[in-house]
């Protein structure tokens, strides 16, 4: 009997351990309203920790120092967004202008492309029965062109529940900021064990500094590629340059997915921009220039080897967090990361992982 018990108990491990993560991943995205903005404060705020360490060396009382850098970065959120806003909503309106730009300068440059797609197409209509292009032309007529009314109730919709989510994100990251120590305090006070207070701070403190010395060098690092960017953007003479370079800021947050979609964005927009193929590819040049600079020579020498985690794992945690969170989610899967790597480190049962995570 024992044996036979011992034997279920271990039949039943994998299933609790697949319910536990099956359950959690459930609770992480239909929790996304919430967890999201909490998450996100928590990184953010951990971030922002060297500026609030700064102050305090300056002796300013916490909930000043906390007003300050909320000031600051509120009003660094405000004019991102409009810089970005009116350049955005221009470009938005005249999609339809710059597509047929597109495909006029595409059709200019590769004119070889334009008659493999041309035969393409005359390949396919002749392999559909005829049934379904009487059906297909049918649909056109019928139905028309989209309904922009539709795609900007859903583009309003979306930024609706962006800047809500910000917001909320925002408030909380000044009440972190603002409350200091005083809530990871409180959990280490509710510890039942001595040990485990002990072990518990110890764990909350390297967490932090990780995750905010990671975030603060990545964000100084990213300000100043996109700073660089800018520059060139505006010696090439491509429009809105300041613009440009906050995008590829944001986007080099994102590894792997984040800079292939600026250089493939900013191809695009330079073959709009200028008349020449060479002039239109020197924007998405210039950007993968620097981020080679960037990743391979200054982010090894200012993070070091301390953050430097599986490119195997980021990927999958990409992959995962897009699913889960969306593009926010992308934005805070390698913090996730690191952290989830420190906590692994502190715990010999799971050491495993962050041996696994770590490169």
């Amino acid at each position: 009997m024992p044996a036979g018990r011992r034997g279920s108990r271990g039949e039943t491990g994998p299933v609790r351990y697949g319910l536990l993560a099956f359950a959690s991943i459930a609770f992480l995205y239909f929790a996304r309203p919430v967890m999201l903005p909490l998450v996100g404060a928590c990184m953010v705020s951990a971030g922002l920790y060297p500026l609030m360490r700064w102050l305090s060396h300056l002796r300013i009382p916490t909930v000043p120092s906390a007003v300050i850098i909320f000031t600051l970065l509120v009003g660094a959120t405000g004019f991102a967004f409009l810089e970005m806003g009116q350049p955005a909503a221009r470009w938005i309106s005249n999609a339809p202008r710059h597509i047929g730009d597109l495909q006029a300068r595409v059709h200019k440059f590769f004119p070889d492309a334009e008659r493999m797609g041309n035969t393409v197409t005359s390949l396919s209509g002749l392999a559909a029965p005829k049934g379904e292009k009487k059906e297909a032309r049918t649909d056109i007529v019928a139905n028309g062109p989209v309904d922009a009314t539709a795609s900007a109730a859903s583009i309003l919709d979306w930024m609706g529940t962006t800047l809500s989510q910000l917001v909320e994100m925002l408030v909380l990251v000044f009440l972190l900021l603002a409350g200091g120590d005083t809530f990871s305090r409180k959990l280490i006070r509710v510890t039942p064990n001595i040990g485990d207070k002990k072990r518990f701070a110890e764990i909350c403190m390297e967490m932090r500094q990780n995750v905010s010395k990671y975030i603060f060098s990545a964000s100084i690092i990213n300000a100043s590629l996109g700073f660089v960017a800018a520059i060139g953007f505006f010696a090439f003479g491509l429009p809105n340059p300041a613009v440009w370079g906050m995008v590829v800021m944001l986007f080099n947050f994102v590894p792997y997915f984040g800079p292939v979609i600026g250089i493939i964005l900013l191809g695009l927009v330079g073959l709009v921009s200028f008349d020449t193929l060479s002039a239109g590819l020197i924007p998405a040049c210039w950007y993968l220039a620097l981020h080679l600079v960037e990743a391979n020579l200054v982010t090894p020498l200012v993070i070091g080897r301390r953050f430097s985690l599986n490119p195997v794992i980021i990927f999958v945690s990409l992959m995962f967090w897009l699913w889960i969170w969306g593009v926010a989610g992308a934005l805070l899967a390698v913090p996730i990361l690191v952290s989830v790597k420190t906590i692994c480190s502190r715990f010999p049962s799971v050491a495993s992982v962050g041996e696994i995570i770590g490169r």
